[in-house]
């Protein structure tokens, strides 16, 4: 981790969780990190209580679903510190919504937060990465074992299925960015 000391970071998803977790290890580590996230309370606690030698936490509201706010973000991730070395998305949701009963609203959320949201962070943190000449990024794609599986309950169909996509996502981002002989990796 000694390399990523006193770089950028984006942790999507980082009020609760893994994305919690991540974004206190990287500030720990001396990475500069933008913790994103619907609900920014636990951010902003965690940036008054963490601190790590050149190490620092800003927290950003931003809902992954809604593309004016991540192009938001990542403007202010620009005009702050002008450049983005590693971004983990990590947001994501569920709902118990079986296949046969589920409704389409709480579909529409799911497929708006885990696929169409990852993409345009994915997007963007490509594009913010390769203009500050940032060759060696990184971007990690929280997934799930049912991205892999099936899972056994039908409350969990309609999620696997998002997080199916988003196997499926992470090699097409692998397969684009080899062909820009870009060294930025992607990792799920």
């Amino acid at each position: 981790m000694e390399k990523w000391r006193g770089r950028t970071a984006l942790v999507t998803g980082a009020s609760s969780g893994i994305g919690y977790a991540v974004a206190k290890r990287f500030v720990e580590y001396g990475m500069n990190v933008f913790g994103c996230s619907r609900n920014i309370q636990n951010i902003e606690e965690l940036s008054r209580t963490v601190r790590c030698g050149p190490g620092s936490l800003n927290a950003i509201k931003c809902d992954v679903s809604n593309e004016d706010e991540v192009l938001a973000m990542f403007a202010k991730i620009r005009e702050e510190r002008g450049r983005l070395d590693v971004c983990v998305n990590n947001a994501g949701l569920s709902y118990g919504e079986p296949l046969l009963s589920g409704t389409t609203d709480k579909w529409r959320e799911i497929l708006n937060t885990n696929v169409i949201g990852l993409c345009i962070c994915t997007r963007e943190a490509v594009k913010l990465m390769r203009e500050s000449g940032v060759d060696n990024g990184h971007i990690i794609q929280l997934n799930s074992l049912f991205g892999h599986t099936i899972a056994p309950r039908s409350t969990l169909h309609f999620y696997g299925a998002s997080k199916y996509a988003v196997t499926a996502l992470i090699e097409g981002f692998r397969r684009e960015l080899r062909e820009l002989k870009s060294g930025i990796r992607i990792t799920g």
